[in-house]
């Protein structure tokens, strides 16, 4: 396993990293040259299931190398590991029709997935305030809403689209890209970075066949697809903020300020222990939900702890970064700024900070055995 890791850090160092700004900027060009070089080197669908074509890596043996891979947000989709969530929710409640169209192709990386769930003006962290509707029409359902945060839209093959159903639950439906009555409203610019879109559904139709699980279920499968893409995001975080920890050591060792470099000042040295013992807690934190998740117990608290604790320190490692860097840090001179807006975006996505903070509280009030175990 550790041949493996330092395999991929070579790799992301080598081919993810020096393309980052191409590949943030969504080049497909670029990304399809550097998916052939990780196929080349091994290094593609690690842990896609292998009836798939994939390599079956489980996710306790992945953690280790999704952490390395992180290291850029590049990395999952140089890497085809993205498409973990995807491939798994569409082969575990898809139809036939539907496993035969997509799965293998995404496996293969001619097909990418995109995934609608938040609505404008609607809290995403609130599912009861969903307002697409799919009404069932003979064999068919017709959608009509709007979504937004869909990430991927310009070039997916499909995307999930979670929506009300007339039993009055959530379900989620797989609407094929060219869909009649799909369209691209806007690029939404996320802290002046593009990538998502908001969507709207004017009407558009398709077959019932393209329902996954049944009526009403769309809720319990969306929050297994969430607990594990946490969990797969903590990792990346993780990935990430060592990246910007790295970034300010070398900073501090190299940098000389009236004859003496950065690392002799003491005052700086707090900022090394502590981003030092978050990562650390944050990791600690991140390996239970793995272990949760394997073992099938404890996996909400668990989950939601590693989030918001990773998000936190993702956050607080790159903020300390860019201050020893100073105005430079500021700049795209550097990777931290593109750093910065991940880390910010962290305690959002997926959930708020506060959503998982009183969810775990409420349990543990209820029930203290519910900790998250040590």
């Amino acid at each position: 396993m550790d041949a493996l890791t330092e395999r991929m850090r070579a790799f992301i160092g080598a081919h993810v990293v020096p393309a980052e700004k191409s590949l943030m900027a969504g080049d497909a060009a670029a990304l399809r040259r550097a998916q052939e070089r990780a196929r080349a080197a091994g290094l593609w669908g690690l842990p896609l299931p292998v009836a798939l074509g994939g390599q079956g890596m489980a996710l306790a043996d992945y953690a280790d190398v999704a952490i390395v891979e992180g290291h850029s947000d590049a990395g999952p989709a140089v890497c085809g590991s993205d498409l973990l969530l995807d491939t798994t929710m569409l082969d575990r409640y898809g139809s036939p029709a539907i496993r035969e169209r997509y799965v293998r192709a995404m496996v293969a990386g001619d097909a990418s997935p995109s995934f609608a769930m938040t609505e404008p003006g609607q809290a995403g962290s609130d599912p009861s305030g969903l307002t697409t509707t799919a009404v069932r029409d003979g064999d068919a359902y017709v959608l009509t809403g709007r979504k937004w945060f869909t990430s991927r839209a310009t070039h997916a093959a499909f995307t999930t689209v979670a929506c009300r159903t007339e039993d009055g639950g959530i379900s989620l439906i797989v609407v094929p890209a060219g869909a009649g009555g799909l369209r691209i409203v806007r690029e939404v610019p996320v802290l002046g970075a593009g990538g998502q879109y908001e969507l709207a559904l004017d009407g558009v139709r398709v077959g019932a066949e393209q329902l996954l699980g049944a009526p009403g279920e769309g809720l319990a499968i969306a929050g297994e697809r969430l607990a594990l893409g946490r969990t797969l995001r903590c990792l990346r975080w993780l990935g990430q903020a060592r990246r910007a920890f790295d970034l300010m050591v070398a900073r501090m060792r190299g940098r000389v300020v009236r004859g003496r470099p950065l690392a002799d000042r003491e005052l700086l040295h707090q900022y090394v222990f502590d981003s030092h013992a978050e990562l650390a807690a944050a990791e600690a934190l991140t390996r239970a939900a793995v272990a949760a998740l394997t073992e099938g117990t404890g996996v909400k608290n668990a989950v939601a702890t590693a989030k918001v604790v990773t998000a936190r320190a993702y956050g607080t490692v790159v903020d300390r970064a860019i201050q020893v860097y100073g105005a430079e840090g500021l700049t795209d001179d550097t990777p931290l700024a593109m750093l910065h807006r991940g880390a910010r975006a962290a305690r959002i996505l997926d959930g708020p900070d506060e959503s998982h903070i009183s969810a775990v509280a409420r349990r543990l009030l209820t029930s203290p055995a519910a900790a998250v175990p040590s």
